[in-house]
């Protein structure tokens, strides 16, 4: 029997990633509309399935449901790895894991029970939309995002690193004076309620009872308003600096007027001439 040839191969590949990737062709955008459709079907089942009364009715049809969803998102994976230009690129992409994902734990559920919950992570494949839809402004906005998270995160790992030490100290204080007798049966416990509290979530589980340790839980409630405000603000900052339009720092000869936009040859004040 003959071979195909590299050729061959190689021309199937790109036909398979056109029609994949390809948003700009009426396959592409039917491809990814139908691919939509199924993810929204699949986690739409998976959901059903975790109700104790659809899943006594229509467990059967949800079991073979779910299966042919999976089988089909397993052949679009395998697809996506034979046509991709790199393929360990795809692998360790963020959609490439994500569309590992949405398929492993059916595999898994047959050795372990319940894991099959988990493909509600197929609902992050769902940023595919943003694609079909051509939002890529969207996109601009998520990777502004990004890029402030990314800028401020030495700062964020020092934060919550202080945050860790803060609330085993509280937790290690708050064992100390109410002990066992009051529910604080060990430190890492009384680190969990340290933790409950200066969060502000307060699920009122454990409580301190002596004078002492309410004294205390009261520091950690106030000390918790002003710890929660400070990622908001160091993320908030580098994403205020990350929009702001880069200026050159030149000064207008005529008005004085400093910082102008990037390759300006005229002020926007006045409108004389700029001497780069």
């Amino acid at each position: 029997m003959k071979q195909p040839s590299v050729e061959a191969i190689t021309h199937l590949r790109n036909r398979i990633h056109i029609a994949i990737e390809g948003t700009d062709t009426r396959l592409g955008r039917l491809f990814d509309i139908i691919l939509l459709i199924a993810i929204l079907a699949s986690v739409g089942v998976v959901m059903l399935d975790s109700v104790l009364y659809m899943r006594l009715q229509f467990g059967t049809v949800f079991f073979y449901a779910e299966w042919f969803f999976t089988i089909l998102f397993t052949i679009e994976y395998i697809l996506r790895l034979f046509s991709a230009p790199n393929r360990l690129r795809y692998i360790f992409s963020f959609f490439g894991v994500v569309d590992l994902l949405s398929v492993l734990p059916s595999y898994l559920s047959l050795m372990f029970v319940g894991v099959q919950y988990l493909l509600v992570v197929r609902i992050l494949r769902i940023l595919r939309v943003f694609r079909v839809l051509g939002l890529k402004g969207y996109m601009q906005q998520a990777g502004f995002l990004a890029s402030a998270l990314k800028t401020s995160q030495q700062k964020i790992i020092v934060f919550f690193l202080s945050l860790v030490l803060l609330v085993t100290i509280f937790g290690a204080v708050i064992y100390v004076v109410e002990g066992p007798e009051n529910g604080f049966t060990s430190i890492p416990v009384s680190i969990y309620w340290a933790v409950v509290t200066v969060t502000t979530t307060g699920y009122g589980d454990m409580s301190p009872k002596t004078p002492i340790g309410q004294a205390i839980a009261s520091m950690v409630m106030i000390a918790g308003y002003s710890i929660i405000a400070v990622p908001t603000g160091i993320f908030t900052a580098e994403l205020a600096r990350n929009m702001r339009p880069q200026l050159n720092p030149i000064a207008c000869p005529n008005c004085g007027k400093f910082g102008h936009a990037v390759n300006a040859t005229f002020c926007d004040r006045c409108g004389h001439a700029l001497h780069i």
